[in-house]
């Protein structure tokens, strides 16, 4: 850290979000001081860098939403900045597919909000035309996306942090904030390593979005509930039967995409991710369980009436998780030349979704203000694509009070 310990604005957090909120507020407020807080060595170490790459178009939220509507803005952001920045990025379209009679009415709300939300050229498919685009997949009817592609965001994020690096923003890692007191100036935090104060905070904390909060002093409407989704990679010659973008047609209770499949920019194609509910807000392949994190997730009551809600879907999805075939049954039913020995483990992440008290999974991106901070409480999928976007829009809630 610099000799400098108060900042005009401290953003909490230095995955995708803050750093597109740290860049807005710079490209719009020229002069402002600011510095990043991030706990990690690093930038984008966890939801940023362990998503699926997927560049989400649109399709899926209610027209209307504030998901919508940045997700449709975020998405456009994403493909200029990769373009201009020669991030590798392709445009390559998906395939939504029912593969039963009972999904075909959810095909059609998500052509209708498709549509509601703008998106350009998509239509409807029926078996043939599924083969003609993806000829190893299988369905009833399918709808193409045609604005839906892959982005390679860890490097969006590290082209963020360089670009802000040279405009004189401090990027501080290995900054963990541990407490939040308020005072006459504004904000002062306490870290690992020493106490920053600043006129303004935006947090931005992802799987920690709401401790954070709670340290501010705020009582957030959400609870964040760690969600892990476990990757396969296709293997050898099967990485043929996929050209672009594969996915189910979604289950509308969750906000969840289902089993599906991705190629990726390097030529790979993934499988997944499933959803079950991981045993810590950090808790990825290979790590150590959190057993008081688990014990709080199960002592709070909207997790406790979300349980007993879904316990059949989640059983099945924990059952997938530990049994290959069962996995590759899921995804046969839109690629069924696919056998599981092709499937081969790939990454994990973990996703944090924010319940309410009632145990609703929240769908919709949750941004909260309190006097001279703001807090970002709920952006999961499609968080990444929408980043830029909902930083633009942060910056227009910070703009006041840094103006004052």
């Amino acid at each position: 850290m610099s000799e400098q310990s108060r900042f005009d604005l401290c953003v909490v957090g230095g995955g995708l979000v803050g750093l597109a909120v740290a860049r807005a507020i710079t490209e719009t407020l020229p002069g402002v001081s600011l510095a990043i807080l991030e706990k990690e060595d690093s930038v984008a170490r966890h939801q940023s860098g362990h998503n699926s790459g997927v560049v989400h178009s649109g399709l899926y939220y209610k027209p209307g939403s504030l998901k919508a509507h940045l997700c449709v803005e975020g998405r456009e952001a994403t493909y200029d900045l990769c373009a201009g920045a020669g991030i590798a990025h392709t445009k390559s379209g998906k395939l939504v597919i029912a593969t039963e009679p009972s999904q075909l009415g959810a095909l059609d709300e998500l052509e209708r909000r498709g549509r509601a939300n703008g998106l350009r050229g998509i239509r409807r498919l029926g078996p043939e035309e599924i083969t003609d685009l993806e000829p190893a997949a299988v369905g009833l009817a399918a709808l193409h996306v045609p604005e839906a592609g892959v982005a390679d965001f860890s490097a969006v994020a590290q082209h963020h942090a360089e670009t802000l690096r040279a405009a004189g923003v401090e990027i501080l890692t290995g900054t963990e904030v541990t407490g939040i007191a308020h005072d006459q100036g504004g904000v002062t935090l306490t870290t690992a390593v020493g106490k920053i104060s600043a006129r303004a905070l935006v947090n931005c904390a992802g799987l920690h979005s709401d401790r954070v909060a709670s340290m501010a002093g705020l009582s957030p409407s959400v609870r964040i509930i760690p969600f892990r989704g476990e990757y396969y990679q296709l293997s050898g010659n099967a990485t043929g039967l996929v050209r672009t973008l594969i996915y189910p047609v979604p289950d509308p209770r969750f906000p969840f995409l289902g089993v599906h499949f991705t190629r990726r920019v390097d030529g790979t194609v993934e499988v997944g991710p499933n959803a079950i509910l991981a045993l810590g807000r950090e808790h990825y392949r290979g790590t150590r369980a959190d057993w008081g994190e688990l014990r709080s997730i199960l002592a709070h009551s909207g997790f406790r009436k979300l349980a007993m809600r879904h316990w059949w879907s989640g059983s099945t999805e924990l059952l997938n998780s530990r049994l290959k075939r069962l996995y590759a049954r899921q995804a046969r039913k839109l690629v069924p030349a696919l056998r599981h020995s092709d499937l081969v483990p790939g990454g994990a992440g973990v996703r944090a979704q924010a319940v309410d008290n009632r145990g609703n999974l929240v769908d919709d991106f949750v941004i909260e203000t309190a006097g001279n901070t703001v807090h970002v409480l709920n952006a999961p999928s499609p968080g990444a694509t929408a980043s830029m976007a909902i930083g633009r829009y942060i910056a227009g809630q910070v703009r006041p009070l840094l103006l004052t």
